[in-house]
């Protein structure tokens, strides 16, 4: 499975932008999908996870309730729908696909290049 991820850009602090990630084939129901991001300097981490069968949800606690994660089975999408920007956001996000656990420690089976979102302030 590839899985290609778009959507990045540069915007000001309050803008919204919106994520995409194409998986090249469809997902077996037992995946979930995400993002985890990386900012300059930092260790990747956690954004947003959904299960692919049921449509679960969560997120980190920086963007609980500006971030909202959805996905699109017919199409093998996911999208990040991103409001309320801060340039704290500034990162490479990444696409990701595997078990609903392994977004916890981040070993997941499938990895997107990353697109890069700049948020100034």
């Amino acid at each position: 499975v590839q899985l290609q991820a778009s959507g990045g850009g540069s915007v000001q602090a309050g803008d919204s932008l919106r994520l995409s990630c194409a998986a090249s084939q469809r997902m077996l129901s037992r995946y979930s999908m995400g993002w985890f991001r990386q900012a300059p300097g930092k260790e990747r981490e956690f954004v947003a996870r959904i299960s692919w069968a049921t449509s679960r949800t969560d997120y980190a606690d920086s963007v609980h309730g500006r971030f909202t994660i959805s996905r699109d089975n017919a199409r093998n999408m996911v999208y990040l729908q991103m409001n309320s920007l801060k340039p704290d956001d500034t990162a490479v996000y990444y696409c990701a696909s595997g078990s609903w656990g392994d977004f916890a420690d981040g070993r997941m089976d499938y990895w997107g290049k990353g697109t890069l979102v700049t948020v100034s302030s």
